[in-house]
């Protein structure tokens, strides 16, 4: 990063800070929070806007570990054939029959759903509309559930529950409940609150100081609830070592892009405060509302394509629908706060391509297609094990690449995934179980990673440095289609390597082009040095490899498997799969193949592959020309002198290059140091 970005960054960050405190507000101002607080607890299930109707389309999920997907199912219209339940399998200690309290797991606690049920038996009382509204059956069953939480004093093994999750979610509820506490009730329930303190970074600090605010309104502590709200407001900045970054991505658990998961979190976070806060004194100022705007105008809109989140962007909450919920959590959280930008559900209005720098994370959105490259270094983080979540992901962050027409190109793909074969990724074929990277912290050990973006195409490329595994990796984006290289394919392990090229749900059938016409194909293993497959709307041309196998079928899993929150239980689906064997052992194996998003069959047959000229691909350097634009792109692993297609060309950093030729010569249009 430059001097110059630099000093702006630490200006923005230093007048954030000289804005963010403000003036406790006096007993009327904390009447107002709760208020306010009330009215969105018990108005956002019945709102009739074309989002929220979307989303109630969608069934509810019945393990929750998801935060987003546990506020977001609040916003659904009580069942009321559930509450009928709630309140009928209710046992005289204040316990649900069916809620396993002796849960042991560290993500998806069910004691979990006591706490939720409260919530949603509280504004179910509250609500005017139903034969429950002032229930003297509803109150009553309150009262026992909470004397039950209050006396039985659970714990989770994960402290996030215990600190953040169970105090948000009964905060709510006592909010509602005040008047109707007793002295002992709104003691405990303080009680509870109070495990909840100051301290931590990024969203783990935004939700504990929002569980010190929801005490501070329960004891009328006027101070208390400033000092929660300039906490709160403190990490609305830039730049930080966790949370919004310069590039408009967020980081938390380190150097580790977390757009869905902690990031999306504190989009939906400061989009609760902004309408809390509304009309008060605590209220967000100008410039903590443009970066909040900024981060979702600048960042989280190049992940969605058509309301799915971008794989690339869920982290390691690999939940069932979570790029539905996911992208839904966003578009909500954006209109609340009154971004301008919306997200429509079959329409882009962003076309163009974004390297984020801080993440190694690439995106590319053509005017009918998507594709997304997620790559780690010793600067980013690829990728993590926590909670018992992700248990498989272990390669997701060594190249993954998806590409998207619709968008539920993967939707719910998890359980049936060749973990081993993620899209774009290059890894041993082995039967062992995956490594636990929780445990091995392998990471991708070079600082050879990167991207170049001329607004509209670019280019990205890494080296792999893995695990005794190296090659070097590069994808250029136009308007039509993306080049995938890949040379210096190296191990001295004796593991069959192979690079994946798609790993996707089947949507009709897989088409193999034999020449002359189109033929379905379930299985294959061919050694041809042209190859052209069709599925779904997109095209694949293999240019050179040792051997391309393509399969197409059913396969089973279970989503315990991965994400150990869900119950056990076998699925089944069907998946399209293409990848490249570079054999046992490989020294400097190579692939090309290009994928054509957004095509029909006859533009993939009759695709002049004179489109794309590659001029080197190596372990020194992946130079590719393209003709219709005149251009070089070049990812250049080691600097120095070098001649490209007759023309001497002095490269004095090593990175990725957009060339063109001026008057006999290569002329430097951009360049970005790995």
């Amino acid at each position: 990063m430059n001097t110059a970005i630099k000093a702006i960054s630490l200006s923005v960050c230093l007048l954030v800070l000289n804005t963010a405190v403000c003036k406790a507000g006096g007993p009327q101002q904390l009447t107002r929070l709760k208020e306010n607080y009330k009215n969105m607890l018990l108005t956002y299930a019945y709102k009739n806007d074309t989002l929220s109707e979307d989303l109630r389309r969608i069934e509810p999920e019945t393990e929750v570990s998801d935060n987003v997907v546990a506020d977001l199912q609040q916003r659904y219209p009580f069942d009321l054939d559930k509450m009928a339940f709630y309140l009928s399998a209710l046992n005289e200690k204040g316990m649900w029959t069916d809620i396993n309290y002796q849960d042991n797991k560290r993500s998806g606690w069910e004691p979990t759903k006591h706490a939720e049920r409260i919530l949603e038996l509280s504004k179910l009382y509250y609500t005017r509309d139903t034969r429950y509204y002032h229930s003297a059956e509803v109150m009553n069953s309150i009262h026992r559930a909470l004397h039950y939480w209050f006396s039985a004093k659970l714990q989770c093994r994960n402290w996030w529950y215990n600190q953040i999750g169970i105090p948000k979610i009964l905060g709510a509820a006592f909010i509602l409940l005040e008047n109707q506490l007793t002295r002992e009730e709104k003691l405990s329930a303080i009680g509870v609150m109070q495990a909840s303190r100051f301290g931590m970074t990024g969203q783990n600090k935004v939700w504990l100081a929002g569980n010190v605010l929801i005490c501070a309104l329960l004891k009328n502590d006027e101070q208390q609830v400033k000092s929660a709200r300039d906490t709160i407001a403190s990490e609305i900045v830039l730049g930080r070592e966790e949370g919004i970054k310069n590039d408009w991505s967020y980081h938390q658990h380190g150097a580790q892009l977390q757009f869905g998961n902690y990031g999306l979190s504190f989009v939906t976070s400061m989009s609760f405060f902004y309408s809390l806060f509304q009309g008060t004194v605590y209220a967000f100022d100008r410039q903590q509302m443009n970066i909040l705007s900024s981060l979702i105008n600048k960042g989280y809109r190049w992940t969605i394509w058509n309301r799915y989140m971008d794989m690339n962007a869920l982290g390691r909450q690999l939940f069932h629908n979570a790029q539905l919920h996911k992208a839904y959590g966003l578009a909500l959280a954006a209109a609340e706060l009154d971004v301008k930008e919306k997200f429509p559900k079959d329409a882009n209005t962003l076309v163009g391509h974004k390297h984020f720098d801080n993440s190694d994370y690439t995106v590319h959105r053509a005017a009918h297609w998507m594709a997304s490259v997620r790559m780690s270094s010793n600067r980013v983080i690829g990728t993590e094990l926590v909670n018992e979540d992700n248990l498989k992901g272990y390669y997701l962050g060594d190249g993954a690449t998806y590409y998207y027409t619709q968008g539920d190109e993967y939707l719910n793909i998890f359980p049936f995934w060749d973990w081993r074969k993620i899209p774009g990724v290059t890894a041993y074929e082995d039967k062992a179980p995956l490594p636990d990277i929780s445990r091995t912290h392998s990471g991708n050990h070079t600082d050879k990673v990167g991207g170049l973006s001329d607004g509209y195409h670019g280019m990205a490329a890494m080296e792999l440095n893995r695990d005794s595994l190296k090659a070097y990796k590069a994808w250029v984006f136009t308007d039509d289609f993306v080049i995938c290289m890949g040379a210096g394919i190296s191990t001295n392990k004796s593991l069959p390597v192979t690079t994946s090229i798609e790993q996707c749900l089947k949507k009709g059938d897989l088409f193999l082009w034999n020449k002359r016409e189109w033929l379905p194909v379930s299985e294959a293993k061919l050694h041809d040095s042209d190859l052209r497959f069709y599925h779904n709307h997109i095209g694949y041309i293999v240019l050179n490899a040792d051997t391309c196998v393509a399969e197409a079928g059913e396969r089973t899993g279970q989503w315990a498997d991965f994400m150990k929150m869900y119950t056990p239980a076998v699925v089944t689906g069907e998946t399209v799969s293409i990848h490249l064997r570079h054999g046992i052992q490989p020294q400097h194996g190579s692939y090309l193949y290009i994928v054509l998003p957004a095509s029909k069959r006859d533009s993939v047959s009759s695709f002049d592959i004179k489109n794309v000229r590659v001029v080197q691909n190596d372990d020194i350097a992946q130079i590719v020309y393209l003709p219709l634009t005149e251009c070089y792109w070049a990812a250049i692993y080691h600097p120095g002198k070098m001649v490209i297609e007759g023309e001497p060309f002095v490269a004095n950093l090593s990175g990725i290059y957009k060339l063109t030729k001026s008057v006999g010569k290569l002329k430097i249009e951009q360049k970005r140091a790995f």
